[in-house]
């Protein structure tokens, strides 16, 4: 391989990917599934003595034809490929891989991004994502250019999708919560942007004749209906607009919504509000925290809303704040007890079930909640609202040609951080991902770069809409002093 494309793989916070028949093509596939096969079996093969290796995938372009590629390349390394029967959602194959023992899994999948690109995630033995210097030790075999002849076999093939939904299934009556939705009038759509995650919560609710379950955009298009399948209020127009179709008479409609290989979620609730993590993490939060009276520690990234700490801390309850990437939330609950962690982009995990984000467990979680509550997603988060905020909560993509300027940005900001944001006077600077400027309670800016495309992401929390607005416009501004 030539050293010009070895500098195309580079891993970001959950994996690497690249423009599909450029960076992200069957030679370089291989090849990063090889080191990542060696380093599997380096680090963890003393922790399991297994060389079983799952291989997943997604829907995506080629993204079967890709995992099948690969599999004569895991045996050629003196493993024991076991290949998924269908596309299948990240966290399956996670669940799959940590249930049976296996020394990992390789996931074929760009998760959120546009569809014409595509990528790998790395899955332990424990059940998630690889840390980064686990990411950081591949990167030198590649470099090393280590060569494997593929050794053809029969493919074993495995329904990594069932038997996830069949555990998920056993933790909860789903028969008691579509009962219980339905007295309530509450219909659930679930939009699984075309994703893998398709189906998947229609089929768990499938023995109990439920009425109260639709999917939307449940069938393959490799295009993703021309927009990224993230979880965003950009891309669920034909979601909201189905929601306020069906909301009439005594009926209230819920949003649930997946990204595209089913380890993120976001929700649009019955008065038509757009509910991301920040939003969804205090709920699980303040709904679970009542049932297991523990006192574990609570995970939270740094773009995570200070509305996760107040509540937390009325638990008697530990926040640690990390950097952005589930891998970070996943490190710590391997080596510790906790009871959930989460991101702002949609990523949350149980301590109770595995360490890794999982849409439809959290799904589940958030159905159940409704139910035993009997309280409708909104009614919930007003009284959260009100007892732990005021909290607005908005985040802007800032999106540069190329690396060299997106690098100056950053020297830039590096150097010139302020005293003061207009009239509000910071109280603290952390640097623990990206730049944060603390004003208050509920009120800071966060400057970070992407660590998977040329984009800064700027997020800011405030107690009132217009300090919300006033600070982006401030940061923006800031942004721009860099190429002038």
């Amino acid at each position: 391989m030539q050293g010009e494309t070895l500098e195309n793989i580079k891993f970001g916070t959950d994996g690497w990917r690249g423009i599909i028949g450029f960076d992200f093509n069957l030679s370089n596939l291989s090849r990063v599934v090889v080191a990542a096969c060696q380093e599997l079996h380096y680090q963890y093969y003393k922790e399991v003595n297994s060389k079983k290796i799952l291989i997943g995938y997604d829907r995506r372009f080629m993204a079967d034809e890709f995992a099948k590629h690969v599999v004569p390349f895991v045996r050629g390394c003196g493993f024991e490929p076991i290949l998924s029967s269908s596309y299948v959602t990240t966290p399956s194959c996670s669940f799959y891989a940590k249930e049976m023992g296996f020394l990992g899994a390789l996931v074929i999948t760009a998760s959120h991004n546009p569809y014409n690109w595509l990528g790998l995630k790395i899955k332990s033995y424990s059940g998630c994502s690889v840390d980064e210097s686990f990411t950081i030790e591949i990167e030198k075999r590649l470099m090393l250019g280590n060569s494997i002849e593929k050794k053809e076999g029969e493919n074993q093939l495995v329904d990594v999708k069932n038997f996830h939904l069949d555990k998920i299934k056993s933790l909860f009556d789903v028969d008691f919560i579509s009962n219980r939705l339905k007295k309530m009038n509450l219909r659930i759509f679930v939009d699984s942007m075309q994703g893998s995650a398709a189906n998947c919560i229609a089929d768990i609710f499938a023995s109990s004749d439920s009425e109260v379950i639709s999917e939307i955009r449940k069938d393959a298009d490799p295009f993703f209906g021309g927009k990224p399948p993230e979880p965003l209020l950009n891309y669920v127009d034909d979601l909201n607009q189905i929601l306020i179709k069906n909301s009439k008479n005594e009926v209230k409609t819920l949003g649930i919504i997946f990204d595209g290989d089913g380890d993120r979620i976001a929700a649009i609730d019955e008065k038509g509000r757009y509910s991301s993590t920040q939003d969804l993490l205090p709920y699980f939060i303040h709904f679970l925290g009542k049932i297991n009276k523990n006192c574990y520690p609570v995970l939270k990234t740094v773009s995570g809303s200070d509305i996760i700490k107040n509540i937390s801390e009325t638990q008697n309850r530990d926040v640690f704040e990390l950097p952005v990437g589930f891998k970070y939330i996943a490190e710590k609950m391997i080596k510790e007890k906790i009871f959930i962690g989460g991101e702002e982009s949609g990523g949350v995990g149980f301590g109770d079930f595995m360490p890794e984000r999982d849409a439809l467990y959290a799904a589940m979680v958030l159905l159940n909640g409704i139910a035993e509550k009997s309280q409708y997603l909104c009614e919930t988060l007003d009284e959260i609202q009100n007892d732990f905020g005021p909290s607005f909560y908005k985040r802007i993509d800032i999106k540069f040609p190329n690396q060299s300027e997106k690098n100056s940005v950053e020297e830039f900001m590096i150097n010139n951080i302020p005293e003061n944001i207009n009239n509000h006077k910071l109280k603290s600077i952390s640097k623990i991902d990206g730049i944060k400027l603390r004003i208050n309670k509920n009120f800071w800016l966060l400057f970070r770069f992407s660590g998977t495309e040329p984009l800064l992401r700027l997020y800011c929390e405030a107690p009132k809409e217009s300090y919300l607005d006033e600070v982006l416009k401030w940061g923006q501004e800031f942004i721009n002093l860099a190429g002038k």
